[in-house]
């Protein structure tokens, strides 16, 4: 077994000589004061019970015993529409395809004439005298 004991000092690693001289001349009153300040965050007192009420919900979940639950029968009742429902909506889809389809281009020009009959200056004088 070898010895085991304090390196002797030809056996540690050497310092260039201006990081020694740096080193020893090093005056700690030389640096600036600094204050530190401890930033653990912890929990609120509502943090804690809003988490212990979430463990809770999840125990109680985990242990909920399924034999409480009652034994029900699903009955499915599908609705079948009748020839009334089904004639309406043939109507309706005729309609929008008539609409979808249909091109302007079949129709025929017409002109309009606007007629806005103003009162002639005899029936004013007779409503001005009425």
């Amino acid at each position: 077994m070898a010895e085991v004991g304090s390196p002797s000092l030809e056996s540690l690693p050497k310092v260039d000589e201006s990081l020694k001289n740096e080193l020893e001349g090093f005056k700690p009153e030389l640096m600036k004061k600094a204050s530190t300040q401890e930033k653990i965050v912890l929990p609120t007192a509502e943090d804690l019970q809003e988490e212990k009420t979430q463990q809770a919900i999840l125990k109680g979940v985990e242990d909920f015993d399924q034999n409480k639950l009652k034994q029900v029968e699903t009955q499915e009742k599908i609705v079948l529409p009748d020839k009334e429902a089904i004639q309406t909506e043939k109507t309706q889809q005729n309609l929008i395809e008539g609409i979808e389809s249909f091109d302007p281009k079949k129709l025929k020009h017409a002109e309009t004439q606007e007629k806005n009959p103003l009162p002639t200056k005899e029936v004013i004088d007779q409503e001005k005298q009425v």
